[in-house]
């Protein structure tokens, strides 16, 4: 298998992924001051929504580059 293969499974993957789990959260920690030896900081949650549009574009970016023919230059 080439490596534009595995590529192309590889974005196909990522599609499905985005489809099944819309959104992701991570936390951004926050330095919000220090007073002598204290630091003070604070820990948010951010959301990522990732659009239905994405993951469908991918699976299908996908599915034209593992069906296409392998063409050398």
């Amino acid at each position: 298998m080439n490596n534009m293969k595995i590529l192309a499974i590889a974005i196909i993957v990522a599609g499905a992924l985005s489809l099944s789990y819309n959104t992701f959260t991570y936390t951004k920690d926050e330095h919000r001051t220090s007073i002598g030896p204290i630091d003070i900081t604070t820990k948010d949650r951010e959301h990522v929504v990732i659009p239905q549009w994405v993951g469908i574009i991918a699976i299908v970016i996908g599915g034209v580059m593992l069906i296409a023919p392998n063409r050398k230059v």
